[in-house]
């Protein structure tokens, strides 16, 4: 294990009824909040008016950036940055998932920057400071809200590029795993594939190699998010799973599993960030298709880990490691496929004629980055392995 820091300052506030308590935790850093959020989804199922009811009780004024999609773009941040400085609030809330969460950082880094908020994407400039971010989630799956990770797409350049900083970690989260019960089971499986993914980007992308603790963390996070998804897709409305899926997912991706594994990379999420952004796909199907690829395409590099995988998650009995390996990979694409995931280029409606293309978008991203190892020829033949 390797020397490191570990620091998670975001308070977790988890369980049933929790979200009433959002007004008092907002009163803590401001009186004047910009309430993001994504479509109607919310005021039908009661969330917007537990939010804005807990709000108006801490006597907190509230102004509104609705909107978001599944794949969060720069356009509705820069309205949400002009917003924020016209009202001059003092707080953003983030109701919903990730991409929700990821466009409530970036404004909230935006209205401090003196200069455009996309420099800070493409690491020509450093964040300094940001409003305080909170959240109320409603989706499972990317650990934005205890992470101080944002993601978002520049359209006209379709450029899905990310931001780390601590200034946009948001203070409190508010985790209640009923509102997930009215999450459709494609979103639900597409939750599970984007926390899986976390887990094993870093359990297979590190620079340690002796790694136990950390292993079997990762392990038992995999083995929890199969057991509890499977369950959910039977029953939407089981608390125990929902509750399970809703906690690994936020630790999956918060650094407490790379912690002592010194440098950590995330390619397959990097490649799939051209997926979305280029097609519109929802995050965790584009991860479906490219992780399993990317797994086939690395494994010779370390069949002893991805062996142990296959071996620890998907009780494989095959001796020879780089068999045992292949087997897993062949395993996991076939639970993706059926949970009802995508598991190829053409399930996910993405040309294989567009592969070059594809390529040509990530190995940017590659660079900055700083994973050179990813070149355009490397990234095609990863892709080659998604059809």
């Amino acid at each position: 294990m390797q020397n490191f820091i570990f620091e998670n300052p975001t308070k977790i506030i988890f369980g049933k009824g929790t979200i009433s308590r959002i007004g008092r935790e907002v009163k803590r850093f401001g009186s004047k909040v910009l309430l993001v959020y994504g479509q109607e989804s919310i005021k039908k199922n009661g969330i917007y008016e537990q939010v804005t009811e807990s709000l108006r009780e801490a006597d907190i004024s509230i102004v509104e950036l609705p909107g978001v999609k599944s794949n969060p773009v720069l356009s509705l941040a820069l309205k949400g940055i002009e917003l924020a400085r016209k009202e001059k609030v003092d707080t953003v809330l983030a109701v919903g998932g990730g991409s929700v969460i990821d466009t409530a950082k970036t404004v909230a880094a935006g209205v401090k920057a003196d200069h455009d908020v996309w420099d800070f994407f493409t690491y020509k400039k450093t964040i300094k400071d940001a409003l305080p971010v909170l959240t109320v989630l409603t989706i499972s799956a990317s650990a934005s809200e205890m992470n101080p990770v944002a993601v978002i797409t520049k359209e006209e350049s379709d450029q899905k590029y990310s931001i780390r900083s601590p200034f946009i970690q948001p203070k409190t989260s508010i985790l209640d795993p009923t509102v997930l019960y009215t999450l459709s089971p494609e979103y639900s499986a597409y939750s599970a594939v984007d926390a899986m993914t976390h887990a094993l980007e870093g359990y297979f992308n590190n620079s340690e190699t002796d790694s136990p603790l950390q292993d079997r963390l990762v392990e038992a996070f995999i083995r929890t998010i199969i057991e509890n998804t499977e369950i959910i897709l039977k029953n939407p409305t089981d608390y125990n799973a929902r509750a399970n899926m809703m906690w690994s997912a936020t630790l999956a991706f918060n650094g407490l599993t790379t912690a002592g594994m010194g440098m950590v990379s995330y390619p397959a999420h990097m490649i799939e960030h051209s997926l979305s952004a280029l097609y519109d796909i929802a995050h965790g199907a584009g991860l479906s298709i490219v992780l399993p690829g990317w797994m086939s395409y690395t494994l010779e590099k370390n069949p002893k880990k991805f062996a142990r995988l296959a071996r620890e998650i998907f009780d494989v009995k095959e001796i020879d490691d780089e068999e045992a390996a292949a087997e897993g990979v062949k395993l996991l694409k076939s639970w993706f496929a059926g949970i009802g995931s995508p598991t190829s280029l053409l399930e996910g409606d993405i040309p294989e004629s567009d592969i070059e293309k594809i390529a040509e978008n990530a190995v940017e991203l590659a660079r900055i980055w700083g994973l050179k190892e990813y070149t355009k020829d490397v990234i095609v033949d990863i892709l080659n392995l998604c059809r």
